[in-house]
């Protein structure tokens, strides 16, 4: 990578970090005070819409994002004010329309997303899903505001601005479980503590929002009126990328929403699919926003047809720098990853049921990283060449494909019981997430392939052959230095052998990456070395 990239991805990646330690200790304040019970399980069904705005219109590289940097890194200064102020107007009418019907219908709504909900879990869920119903609006004015930053060189505050979230959450959950203590006893206290949940993260999306506004100002962005000008090329460019860049990633959603549906029935899914993919989406987020963030302008740049074989070529990089990271992680969570779980939330009321259902599917998690990051980058791609049909159309039809895989790895549920007897329980729920990732990842490589023609397959294939090979390899060396049984019972001894195993791992998988001659775990390493003798 050039190395203007390369200080864009130390910038991403340090405000990343700080966010996801951040949402770390959220986390486990959470899940002190109010473990699997009734508040936190309603809480991963009256998230599901909220968060989904919050991801896919106020995230970084969310649709909204991607858009507003594609078309303002073309876009000069005045027009940028111009195009941020009619898209602003525009997305904020939209979603106080969609915010206040949210409201209004909020008990249909959770019974539709989690039929097989207690009384009490569906009473939280859905005042819970009342008060976090703003959150639609804010997520626009974020998704706008990150867009606008990061088309005007500014990573850092964005990167770190969801840190301010898990802040408001950590005081409120905290303050409540010094307050009240634990919640699982107590049907009132799991409303109160349901309503807490809700009233944090509302205030969190507020708060975040508020935080770009001195930096927008500073930029000159910010034009204090209303404007309804459709017309505008640029506005209209945003529009054409964004809508069906929405529905694409918002089919995303509905597999969301698919896995809870299945999910209702079985006791605790809920709640150990929320803290599973929490410890998966930390190191994620961290890597994806590091990679994609400095390369999504640089794909936008390339799209003229002398730039083809430098696009071709960034392209080649990104999917290989994903691909070393996501299948090192990977190989990492499958082989220890039930012991990450005990020791990051083996306390109170998380007991060994809760320990082995987390990391199980902490394991499955980590067999679909390599699909997950890769498919992200493909559809981030297909956006900034102004593609937004074919993810659209992969997303649709993964759609259909989640349904019957939840449906199938689950025993088949019917009116009339379990049609098979295969049921992986909600461990299937997560293997269904990870085919339908590998079925998109595929099929839009092939397409983006056959748009550009000249994206080497062949050995892109043959890297991430060799990089699977490094990975169980590595993986086998984790696993065996995790299972020595020395002071099992003292945390601190396990802590230790949990990092060296971990470490252990990763040194193999490096290792074995360069031994196998691929260039771009070499390139990760000479800039690991690069920090340590240059911070």
């Amino acid at each position: 990578m050039k190395r203007s990239l390369r200080k864009i991805a130390g910038i991403v990646s340090l405000g990343t970090l700080l966010s996801k330690s951040g949402g770390l200790i959220r986390q486990l304040v959470v899940a002190g005070a109010f473990g699997v019970g009734a508040a936190y399980d309603a809480y991963n069904y009256a998230y599901v819409i909220p968060g989904f705005f919050l991801i896919l219109i106020g995230g970084i590289n969310g649709p909204l994002h991607n858009s507003i940097v594609t078309v303002l890194s073309r876009s000069s200064k005045k027009e940028k004010a111009y195009i941020l102020s009619s898209i602003n107007t525009l997305i904020s009418l939209l979603l106080i329309i969609i915010s206040i019907i949210l409201f209004i219908a909020a008990d249909p709504i959770i019974k539709v997303i989690g039929p097989g909900l207690s009384l009490e879990t569906h009473e939280i869920a859905t005042k819970q899903l009342e008060i976090m119903s703003p959150i639609l609006l804010f997520s626009g004015l974020i998704g706008i505001s990150f867009g606008a930053l990061n088309a005007t060189n500014e990573f850092f505050l964005p990167s770190i601005s969801p840190i301010i979230s898990s802040i408001v959450l950590i005081i409120f959950s905290g303050s409540f479980w010094i307050y009240y203590g634990p919640t699982k006893d107590s049907v009132e206290l799991s409303l109160r503590g349901g309503i807490i949940l809700a009233q944090a993260t509302l205030l969190g999306a507020l708060l975040q929002f508020l935080l770009q506004i001195p930096s927008l100002i500073r930029k000159g962005l910010i034009k204090l009126k209303l404007s309804w000008d459709w017309s505008h090329p640029g506005v209209k460019e945003v529009w054409r990328i964004l809508t069906p860049a929405i529905l694409s990633s918002g089919m995303l959603q509905v597999n969301v929403v698919t896995d809870l549906f299945f999910a209702s029935n079985i006791i605790g899914a809920a709640s150990g699919l929320g803290y599973a993919n929490f410890l998966i989406q930390a190191p994620l987020g961290l890597i994806s926003n590091a990679l994609l963030i400095p390369f999504l302008p640089t794909f936008a740049k390339l799209t003229k047809v002398e730039d083809k074989p430098e696009l071709i070529k960034k392209i080649s990089q990104s999917i290989m720098l994903s691909s070393v990271s996501m299948i090192g992680l990977g190989s990492l969570f499958i082989s220890v990853g039930t012991s990450i779980v005990s020791l990051i939330y083996g306390r109170g009321a998380f007991d060994s049921q809760a320990i082995d259902l987390v990391g199980s599917l902490l394991v499955a998690y980590g067999i679909g990283m390599p699909a997950y990051l890769g498919r992200d980058l493909l559809v981030r791609v297909f956006y900034a060449i102004g593609d937004g049909k074919t993810p659209f159309s992969f997303s649709f039809a993964g759609i259909i494909l989640n349904i019957f895989l939840d449906w199938f790895l689950i025993g088949a549920p019917s009116p009339w019981g379990h049609q098979l007897s295969i049921d992986f329980g909600v461990q299937g729920i997560v293997l269904a997430t990870v085919g339908v990732n590998i079925f998109t990842c595929i099929g839009l490589l092939l397409k983006l392939n056959q748009k550009l023609n000249d994206i080497p397959l062949k050995k892109l294939s043959i890297n991430i052959l060799k990089l699977i090979i490094c990975g169980l390899f590595s993986g086998l060396i984790a696993w065996a230095i995790n299972s020595i049984s020395i002071f099992s019972s003292i945390y601190i001894f396990e802590l230790v052998k949990l990092t060296l195993a971990i470490l252990c791992g990763l040194i193999i998988f490096v290792r074995s990456g360069i031994v196998l001659h691929i260039k771009e775990v070499n390139e990760l390493m000479i800039l690991f070395e690069n920090k340590i003798n240059h911070p």
